[in-house]
Formats: structure tokens, sequence, C-alpha cells
């Protein structure tokens, strides 16, 4: 009985000690994406999938603040089908405290007791289809990846490494000094090197490995010293791509 969450948006992992498997379902079959230490993934939204996470691990996961139009979902699954035994949707605000009770009322039922599922509490119609086109990518190496484009980022000093076809912007930033006033989060991770962060009349120092999260609609310059390699994250929800419900 597989539990996999069902979220409408995209996730960034970071592993920063240890390993990980995320359990997924990439169109239609069940699957496990192992992410090592110091390797970065992106899930595409609408995927279900499962974080399992050994003791002594840490790791990093972005997503973003849910709009109210949109939902999660916990569900369970019958064996290794992709057949629901039982599932729970919800709006999403803290997944920490809102995901126990879900968890605790699916071991009580009568589901769970069975092991099979009741028509009538399932949803006949879910909020949004799920995606069973995408293959994701594999996970890879962060200091490696740094390390193959090392003279792009030396020339060009930002560079997007995704793309834009995803809604979750990573874009490694060399030495410059840019503005920002984003409507969403933005979180900066410094990587080698220093910089300074301005904002509320305040600066922030930056030295590798510090990270700092600005606020949403908040103005800052933030100004890269040379030798900087940070690394910049916003999951902006108007960049989402439609598709067919």
């Amino acid at each position: 009985m597989a539990a996999t969450s069902k979220v409408k948006v995209q996730q960034l992992f970071y592993q920063c000690k240890g390993d990980m498997c995320l359990k997924i379902i990439e169109k239609g079959k069940h699957k496990d994406v192992h992410i090592g230490e110091g390797e970065m993934f992106l899930l595409p939204a609408r995927i279900p999938h499962s974080p399992q996470r050994q003791a002594n691990t840490v790791g990093l996961v972005f997503e973003r603040m849910r709009l109210k139009t949109e939902l999660d979902a916990l569900r369970y699954y019958i064996s290794d089908s992709t057949d629901v035994l039982f599932e729970k949707w919800f709006y999403c605000e803290d997944l920490g405290t809102q995901l126990g009770p879900v968890i605790k009322e699916f071991f009580s039922s009568e589901e769970y007791k069975t092991g099979k599922p009741n028509p009538d509490k399932l949803q006949k119609q879910i909020p949004f289809c799920l995606n069973t086109v995408s293959t994701v990518m594999e996970p890879f190496s962060l200091q490696h990846w740094l390390r193959q484009h090392s003279q792009d980022i030396k020339m060009k000093r930002i560079i997007d490494m995704f793309g834009d076809q995803f809604e979750t912007k990573t874009v490694v930033y060399a030495t410059g000094e840019s503005e920002g006033n984003e409507s969403v989060d933005t979180w900066i991770w410094q990587l080698e090197g220093a910089s300074v962060v301005l904002m509320d009349g305040k600066n922030t120092n930056l030295t590798a490995g510090d990270s700092l999260l600005v606020p949403l609609k908040t103005k800052y310059v933030w100004k890269r010293a040379e030798g900087t390699i940070a690394l910049y994250v916003v999951q902006d929800p108007t960049l989402k791509k439609s598709y067919v419900k």
C-alpha cells in the first residue's frame, strides 16, 4: 500500500547529506528515483510522489505557497498497482501539521483494515489531471554541473539551469549586481565567494554556505563579489504551463 502525495506544483530536491529515494508514478508505472548526496532533481508538477528518507540524512525541498485554487492529496494504493485504496484532498498551508492527521485517519479506516476501497469516498472527478506524459530527468551532481558550465558562468555571469519550460526558475549567478522585487519568495544560496543583499535598509552579508530568503514583494539589491557562485531559486505560479483537465 504505497502512499503518495499529489501536488499541482513542481518540487526541486537537493540532497545535502546522505541519499534518498523518491517513489513516483511515471506514465502510469511505479518508479524509484534515487537522489544521491550532492545531487539535484526537479520533479514536474502533478506527478504522484512519496519521499523516502533514512536516519542521518539531510535534504532540501523547494515548493511554493499554494494558490487558493490549488489542492493537494494523500493517496494510498492497492498493493503495487495504481488503483486508489484511500485518498484525502485538502488545501495545504502547513504540511508538517496537516499530513499527520490524514495518515492517522487512513490507518484507522475500513479501507486499511480490509484492503478494499470505498467507492463512495473516492473522488469521481479529481481537481486536476495527473501528469501521465512526462519522463522525469535523472538526478545530477550540482558540483559536476557547475564544473561543466564554469566557462559559461564566468562569461555570461547568469545561467538558467532548467530553462523557461518550468515554473521553477533556478539560476546560477556569478560576479555582478542585480535588483529584484519579486511577487513570490526568493531564495539565495551562496555556494562560493561572498555577496551582500541590501533590503529594508539593511545589509546582509553572505559567505560560502550561507542562504537567505527574500520575502515576496521585497525590493532588494544584490551585489556579488569576484569569485561568487550563487544559486537563485524562485517558483512563480504565473509561469505554470496550461494543461487539459
